[in-house]
């Protein structure tokens, strides 16, 4: 490959990493504006794919600040449906949350705005979705990432994210209708046919011997969960749900819905040559993600030195001597004892025995928690799927998967939970108000496996 070749491909690979950001005056509002928009998702010799997208683009613009900073964003509702936003594990106050008619009324459709204004008090990879009617607004493509800066950002070459995501298409390249059907609703989820990379299916990746790259990964997918492995790569893991982990190297990196992980990539490989990153997370249906296509230049540098540590976010620890217990199942789903009525009426999960509809108004708390005060929930999961479960508003540390430690203790706001397994979380409950809890398989979370945690 000849550098004509490589800047080719490193346009490519930029397009693959870098949504179009929103550049305006720092203390102005920016606008993010949820329309109808076409993309080619499959390739320019397909059609193009009608979704529905921030900006006009799937993913929407990228939205990058600094810690500390103030995040300023006035949502204008183009659709012919009402929304919301949620920015994914961001503490934030209750009423900028986006949770509809807990903590705002919905967005009207057809020119609705809503301000959405907060400070960004923790550096690392979040992103933003709808909050209503979430199975088919986000698997029409409506999401974006977030990513706040640490103060003093670690030296790489390129800070790069990827959002991953999947798609039900046809073979015209459009999207089915068949949102919340029976079978995805009560069994794994809306699984596409179709994944793809920052809103297109990618061949490469373009990279270039010796350099180091920060990748930021985030599945915004409604149900499938990934596991990357980079052959012939050792990526090293640094950061979690945005929360820095001490520098360890993966084989596999496994992200259920709405989790992300920071990765340091270290090109090593030779110039010229090709690697494929697979996802194999469904053994029997693995496939070739893309592939990291190395320039011909020399190698940057030959070695790049320690893999760098990030500093620790401002979260309090949870008094684990004093910390009150509760115990939380869930529950349902097929081959799970679920009466009739309920799944008549399209209701198939629990939490603690309880459905709770996407959207519902003035919602009975799950828990009351004492502002302050340090809580430990034991998490079961009592049914035959997977459950990625995030708490609003607060990050946890999780201590224990099946009665084993967590080496650390890693801070996150989404916990993917095995069939017929548990976790064990921690938390501080120091910001007030009522905050969702469910399963973040959106087809879950719609039929019935939500809660509220009040903090008072």
């Amino acid at each position: 490959m000849n550098r004509r070749r490589f800047l080719k491909l490193a346009t490519a690979g930029a397009a693959a990493s870098v949504a179009p950001s929103l550049a305006l005056p720092a203390d102005a509002p920016r606008i993010l504006r949820a329309e109808h928009a076409e993309q080619h998702l499959v390739g320019a010799t397909n059609p193009e794919t009608a979704v529905w997208a921030y900006g006009g683009t799937v993913p929407g613009p990228e939205l990058r600040l600094r810690q500390g900073e103030r995040l300023r964003i006035e949502v204008e509702n183009a659709l012919p449906v009402d929304t919301t936003v949620h920015f994914h594990g961001i503490r934030l106050p209750n009423a900028m949350d986006g949770v509809p008619n807990l903590t705002q009324a919905p967005i009207a459709k057809n020119g609705g705005r809503f301000m959405y204004e907060f400070d960004l008090p923790d550096a690392g990879t979040f992103w933003y979705h709808p909050h209503l009617g979430s199975p088919e607004q986000v698997g029409r493509g409506l999401y974006g990432a977030l990513v706040v800066e640490e103060r003093e950002p670690p030296a790489v070459d390129r800070d790069l994210v990827w959002v991953l995501s999947d798609w039900r298409l046809d073979r015209n390249a459009r999207i089915t209708g068949d949102f919340m059907s029976f079978m995805d609703a009560s069994h794994a989820g809306r699984i596409g046919n179709t994944v793809t990379v920052n809103g297109a299916v990618r061949d490469v990746f373009a990279v270039r011997a010796g350099e180091r790259v920060r990748l930021r990964l985030i599945n915004a997918s409604n149900a499938r969960i990934y596991g990357l492995r980079f052959e012939g790569h050792e990526p090293w893991v640094i950061a979690l749900e945005g929360h820095p982990v001490a520098p360890r190297a993966a084989e596999r990196i496994v992200l259920g819905p709405a989790m992300r992980a920071d990765l340091v990539l270290d090109c090593k490989g030779d110039p010229g040559t090709r690697h494929r990153v697979i996802d194999d997370f469904y053994q029997r249906r693995a496939y070739r993600l893309l592939d990291l296509e190395y320039a011909s230049d020399p190698a940057l540098r030959k070695t790049s030195g320690p893999v760098p540590s990030l500093p620790a976010n401002p979260v309090t620890q949870p008094d684990l001597a004093r910390a009150e217990r509760h115990r939380v199942v869930f529950g349902g789903g097929m081959m799970g004892a679920m009466p009739s009525q309920r799944t008549q009426r399209g209701m198939f999960w629990t939490v603690n025995g309880k459905v709770l509809p996407e959207g519902h108004h003035h919602p009975d708390p799950m828990l009351t928690l004492v502002r302050g005060k340090s809580y430990t929930l034991e998490l079961i999961n009592d049914t035959s799927w997977h459950h990625p479960i995030h708490l609003h508003g607060h990050v946890f540390r999780v201590l224990e998967r099946n009665g084993r430690k967590v080496e650390g203790g890693e801070w996150g706001d989404t916990v993917l939970i095995d069939p017929d397994s548990r976790a064990e979380i921690a938390f501080v409950a120091d910001n007030p108000g009522d905050w969702m809890f469910h399963c973040h398989v959106l087809e879950h979370q719609a039929s019935g496996m939500m809660a509220v945690i009040r903090v008072a």
